[in-house]
């Protein structure tokens, strides 16, 4: 049976995916993992990045024994699979990224962070705060969002992959974008497609 690793999103965590695997698991061997930080998994003292995340997925497969692996990442998990399938194609056999922002610039990270305010969302959005401190347990949620604004700001500093980068990318990818995400742009998704060899 093929195996298939189901990546989740920047403050999110596996258990997200609960619903999703249920319907995989007939034809597929699912796996799923909490990126560092998240879903109660410890914060490390380097910042989150992308290649600290693939790397995290590199040492699941090898703990658990799997050679080649499908990819679904949602959001920041399909740039961590995409970044993935660069680096250590050998691993991964087909990449399915959803609502993926692939660009990041200065201005795009500055736009973004405010998102990411602990006290505006306890304010305005009491229910999504306790989710975000249940979901992150025994971690503090605030912390995860502090990390995850240091990625931001990072990653809008020193994009972790350049349209070029696209070009080596051998593995079959679909690039998948909802018609109402208002984060992802239609025209950076097409940029990264039409770079894609396969």
């Amino acid at each position: 049976m093929d195996q298939i690793l189901l990546l989740h999103g920047a403050i999110g965590a596996k258990d997200q995916f609960t619903s999703l695997a249920a319907l995989l698991q007939d034809r597929f061997a699912v796996h799923t993992l909490d990126f560092y930080g998240h879903g109660g998994q410890p914060i490390p003292d380097e910042p989150f990045s992308i290649p600290l995340f693939s790397k995290q997925v590199l040492d699941y497969l090898d703990q658990h024994s799997i050679k080649r692996v499908h990819i679904f990442g949602y959001s920041l998990g399909g740039y961590v699979g995409m970044y993935f399938a660069k680096h250590y194609p050998e691993r991964i056999n087909q990449l399915i990224t959803l609502a993926t922002k692939f660009y990041w610039d200065e201005p795009v990270a500055a736009k973004e962070i405010p998102q990411l305010n602990a006290g505006l969302i306890e304010q305005k959005l009491p229910a999504f705060a306790e989710q975000l401190r249940q979901r992150h347990l025994p971690q503090d949620w605030k912390a995860v969002l502090e990390k995850t604004k240091e990625l931001l700001l990072n990653l809008g500093k020193n994009n972790a992959l350049h349209l070029s980068d696209y070009t080596e990318i051998k593995t079959r990818s679909l690039i998948l974008l909802g018609d109402r995400d208002k984060m992802v742009s239609l025209e950076e998704t097409e940029s990264v497609y039409v770079h894609l060899p396969l």
